[in-house]
């Protein structure tokens, strides 16, 4: 089972329609004059089947299915990847991290755009940390400051980090 399984019985009980259809069933109470439209957005999300002769009956066990595979624990995450999944959302940096070992993880994740031995412009470093956040001269600020981008004049390099083999 998925989140997108959670999110679909979710948003099947946020519309009016379907719960309404969904209590009907729960209540055995007119069954009959539901939309065949509605019935079938229930069956997709598993909240209701048809049974041996076309009658339909609710399926309150789908929300003890959900709530089992939710309690599963979740596969373990490392420190680095926990810190990464909280600063990050959708690739882009919410904030940086106050605590020195975070923001060191952040940045270390960051400057893996920049291929080691390559000299960058600075209108191209500012291009690349952008996508990262649009304050991209304190990002790059930090990176210098980290010693994982080195600069001259305006051009940088990429002084440390992980490099991928």
């Amino acid at each position: 089972m998925s989140d997108e399984d959670v999110k679909r019985v979710l948003g099947l009980l946020a519309q009016d329609d379907t719960l309404r259809a969904l209590s009907a069933l729960v209540l055995d109470a007119g069954a009959a004059d539901l939309s065949p439209k509605v019935l079938e957005r229930l069956r997709a999300g598993g909240l209701a089947v048809p049974d041996e002769e076309g009658r339909w009956r609710a399926r309150p066990e789908r929300f003890r299915e959900l709530l089992k595979a939710l309690a599963e624990p979740s596969p373990r995450l490392s420190e680095e990847e926990r810190v990464l999944q909280t600063f990050l959302v959708e690739g882009r940096l919410q904030t940086m991290p106050m605590k020195h070992e975070k923001r060191l993880v952040v940045l270390r994740y960051i400057v893996r755009v920049f291929e080691p031995g390559v000299r960058y412009a600075e209108k191209d470093v500012n291009v690349a940390l952008r996508a990262f956040h649009d304050d991209y001269a304190a990002l790059r600020r930090y990176l210098v400051d980290a010693d994982l981008l080195s600069r001259e004049g305006n051009v940088y390099w990429r002084s440390g980090g992980p490099v991928e083999l």
